[in-house]
C-alpha cells in the first residue's frame, strides 16, 4: 500500500496432537507438567524489563539475577508434534500417551475431540485434540519424556472433583487446552458417568 512493505512475523513449524486423559481408576485427569523457555522468558521480561533493553537481535540476554525456574512451568495436556512420517495423528497420539505419562493405549482407545489452529500468531499450525480414558491397570511405566530429546516431564493428576477450579485458578499457569478439555469434559463425559 503506497509503495510501503509490510513484513510479517512467521515460523514454520509442526502440528501437532494433544490427549485429554482421564484416569478411570482414580477418578483424575492425567496432565503433564513442564519447564517452557519461552514462558520463563516473559516473565523475566514481566520482572526484570531492563534485562532486553538495549539487547541487538543477535545476542542473548545475560541473567545477573535469574527467577526461579518454577515461574516457567506450565501445566498441559499430554502432547507430542506430527513429525514421523507414515505415522497416523492416532498412533502418534498413543506413542506420546506411553513415553509422556507412562499409560499404554490403542487407537481403539482415543477419541478425537476437535482440531484447531493453535500459534496463530506466529506458526498458525493445527493440533489435533483427542480423549483418552485409561485405568491403573494400563500404566507401564512413570512416563516422564525423553530426556535425550530435553524433555523433563512430571506426571500429574487433578482429580475430578477439584477440575474446574483447577482451571479458572491463575496461580496455576495452564495452557489453553486444559482449560477447553476440562470444560469439554464437563460438558460431554461428566453427566454419563455412574452416581456414586
Amino acid at each position: 500500500q503506497n509503495g510501503t512493505k509490510k513484513f510479517w512475523d512467521f515460523m514454520r513449524t509442526h502440528d501437532s496432537v494433544s490427549i485429554l486423559i482421564f484416569n478411570t481408576s482414580r477418578q483424575c485427569f492425567v496432565v503433564v507438567k513442564q519447564f517452557r523457555p519461552a514462558v520463563y522468558m516473559c516473565e523475566i521480561e514481566r520482572h526484570q524489563p531492563q534485562v532486553f533493553e538495549n539487547q541487538d537481535k543477535e545476542s542473548f540476554p545475560s541473567l545477573e539475577n535469574p527467577l526461579p525456574a518454577v515461574v516457567g512451568v506450565t501445566y498441559e495436556l499430554c502432547a507430542g508434534i506430527v513429525d514421523k512420517p507414515g505415522l497416523s495423528l492416532e498412533e502418534i497420539a498413543c506413542e506420546e500417551v506411553l513415553e509422556e505419562c507412562g499409560y499404554r493405549v490403542s487407537i481403539a482407545d482415543l477419541r478425537r475431540i476437535t482440531s484447531y489452529r493453535s500459534g496463530v500468531g506466529v506458526t498458525g499450525s493445527r493440533q489435533t485434540l483427542f480423549y483418552a480414558e485409561v485405568n491403573d491397570q494400563m500404566r507401564t511405566s512413570g512416563g516422564g519424556g525423553q530426556p535425550e530429546e530435553g524433555e523433563l516431564i512430571e506426571v500429574v493428576e487433578i482429580p475430578l472433583g477439584e477440575s474446574m477450579k483447577f482451571a479458572y485458578d491463575e496461580t496455576f499457569p495452564k495452557t489453553m487446552g486444559v482449560i477447553f478439555s476440562f470444560m469439554w469434559f464437563h460438558n460431554n463425559i461428566a453427566p454419563k458417568l455412574p452416581k456414586k
